[in-house]
């Protein structure tokens, strides 16, 4: 991206329907790339770069890298490219080939597997409501008297046992049912 004859040597791979690759890409782009991450080519055949106006050959294929580990680039720019991240471990490449092939081979063990996992994240979340219920009806009442007379906060801690002692059986349950699942399908790995 620093290097001064960038602008000039795409102009040339656009005409010419090279592949182009610029490397060392930052979070915020280069404005002068807009015409062409956008393909605004005209009726005629040409593109705006800057004030000149190329002939593009449909052949040229633009590309970008970046040496960031994590970059965050602006919903803007992600409607723009397409986003490849080569930075995935073997185990998470494996595990994603394992969830393709056991949804082919197996796909109502799969479809349980993805709703236990639904489940209990959906019972970890109403966990944390419980969490935060108790501690706004504490917050509420500062002095120990009011909080023991509190019938309010009572409630919710008697609604809280009920809930959190409902989830935590679902969980183990779950837990089980997904050990099951996980064996099956690591025969398939």
């Amino acid at each position: 991206m620093s290097d001064p004859a960038l602008m000039k040597n795409l102009e040339q791979a656009i005409q010419l329907g090279e592949w182009f690759l610029v490397e060392n890409v930052a979070e915020e782009l280069d404005p002068s790339l807009e015409p062409i991450l956008q393909k605004q080519i005209d009726k005629n055949g040409t593109i705006r770069i800057g004030d000149k106006q190329i002939p593009y050959d449909k052949n040229f294929k633009f590309f970008m890298t970046t040496t960031l580990p994590n970059p965050n680039y602006s919903p803007e720019t992600q409607v723009k490219v397409t986003l490849l991240n080569f930075a995935i471990t073997p185990f998470g490449l494996e595990e994603q080939m394992l969830y393709q092939f056991v949804i082919q081979e197996m796909p109502d063990q799969q479809k349980r597997k993805d709703v236990i996992v639904q489940q209990n994240a959906q019972g970890a979340r109403d966990l944390l409501k419980i969490e935060e219920q108790i501690l706004e009806g504490l917050t509420k009442n500062k002095e120990i008297a009011a909080i023991l007379e509190s019938d309010d906060l009572i409630i919710i801690l008697d609604n809280s046992k009920i809930t959190s002692d409902d989830i935590n059986i679902r969980l183990k349950e779950s837990s089980i049912t997904e050990k099951e699942i996980d064996e099956t399908r690591e025969k398939y790995r």
